[in-house]
């Protein structure tokens, strides 16, 4: 990769926020940028070529484990919110994951693709930064959304632990057994943190990074991400989970504002355009096109997923939450990379699965205006902050403020 194509995805990774700016779309970032990497890539221009060594470390790489860290420091494992809502949450996410199985399985078995696991895992997911930024605004404290955000939180974390073992079945064990050893690291490493913020000594080194702009918290932060993703390459796990465990970590702990502005600018700044232009560039919807049985695939998908979340109604979960937690986003994004990098997907597989994703967020569009009408019945009107919990694109809020969306 040269330096002019570096400035080429920086320039048009703008349209991204752009065209989420349109307030009748509420279109996320990512999709954008997808549509840009889309158009530059293999499916049209032919520009950027996504097998470049260079492109693919500093967006496979680099940006997809500082995208996960970011979903997993966003998880609102400290919220009270979530804490109240966690068992009903817990029960219909495990509901569904269990739904999600025979649904994953049909699907497969219809379409002859051998990945029923697979969809499963896609099926169950939610996604809360697709979610929350159709909900801004709104009160948080009413029960059906409390437990609703529980949800998402749970579902979230699970399927993309799960994922890497969904795409590989027949890996599954000795993959199991890197996950389990990558999470007993990140353990340590929540550990070690708890630790220093305990003794005094992290906002010790604060002060004094604050007081000469030395950024420690950032190097540190990055240390421990890039050192749980050589590990995780050491033992043949991708480095999504290695980052969304390091940022589960940070979370458990209480993320420092100033280390979440850092990562904001770091990661949407550059890091994360990066990898979504990259994944957009590697997509080929010409083979979708040539065959519409992938089309059909990905709008199964993304149907299957919405009548599986619909079902929890009959759990008393008014039917407008219900269908709002089968967005997906982070997912099926983490899947198609996965696929692609490790040879599994066939031609075309990768863009239908985002075409599922697609689906799901425009079911996400249609019900919002529902969700919120059952979201007034909150006693305590708590409003949704204009951080994170907005969109991709705008600056952290503060620690421990309400739930905010992760990027999956």
């Amino acid at each position: 990769m040269t330096l002019a194509q570096l400035t080429l995805v920086c320039a048009v990774a703008i349209l991204g926020p752009l065209l989420s700016l349109q307030p009748r779309l509420r279109m996320p970032v990512v999709i954008g940028e997808l549509l840009v990497g889309v158009a530059l890539g293999a499916t049209g221009l032919g520009v950027l070529n996504s097998h470049d060594p260079t492109f693919t470390f500093l967006g496979d790489d680099i940006g997809f484990a500082l995208v996960m860290f970011v979903v997993g420091s966003q998880v609102p494992i400290r919220s009270e919110g979530l804490r109240a809502g966690l068992r009903g949450g817990l029960l219909r996410a495990a509901a569904i994951g269990v739904l999600s199985v025979p649904a994953g399985l049909a699907v497969a078995a219809a379409f002859g693709t051998g990945h029923g696991l697979l969809y499963a895992v896609l099926i169950a997911s939610s996604s809360a930064s697709i979610v929350m930024p159709a909900l801004a605004g709104i009160p948080l404290t009413a029960p059906p959304i409390v437990e609703m955000l529980a949800q998402i939180a749970v579902a979230d974390a699970a399927c993309i632990i799960l994922l890497p073992l969904a795409v590989d079945p027949a890996q599954a064990p000795s993959r199991a057994l890197g996950a389990a050893a990558l999470l007993a690291a990140a353990y340590l490493v929540y550990l070690l943190l708890c630790w220093i913020e305990r003794s005094g000594r992290r906002r010790a080194v604060h002060e004094v990074s604050e007081e000469r702009g030395l950024a420690l918290e950032l190097r540190t932060s990055l240390t421990i991400l890039f050192a749980l993703s050589a590990l995780a390459q050491a033992v043949q796990v991708s480095v999504m989970l290695a980052g969304f465990s390091a940022g589960l970590a940070v979370a458990a702990v209480g993320e420092p504002r100033r280390l979440a502005k850092q990562l904001f600018a770091l990661t949407e700044g550059f890091f994360a355009p990066l990898f979504f232009v990259w994944l957009g560039a590697s997509l080929d919807l010409r083979a979708v096109a040539a065959q519409p049985s992938l089309i059909l695939l990905g709008v199964t998908l993304g149907l299957t997923a919405a009548a599986t979340h619909g079902v929890l109604a009959f759990t008393r979960q008014p039917l407008p939450v219900a269908l709002v937690t089968c967005a997906q986003l982070g997912v099926p994004v983490a899947a198609a990379t996965l696929g692609d990098a490790q040879g599994l997907l066939a031609p075309g597989e990768d863009a239908a699965l985002l075409l599922g994703a697609l689906v799901t967020i425009l079911v996400t569009t249609i019900v919002s205006s529902r969700v919120a009408k059952v979201a007034q019945e909150g006693v305590t009107p708590v409003r949704l902050p204009r951080g994170r919990g907005g969109q991709r694109g705008q600056p952290p809020g503060p620690s421990g403020a309400a739930p905010a969306p992760p990027q999956g």
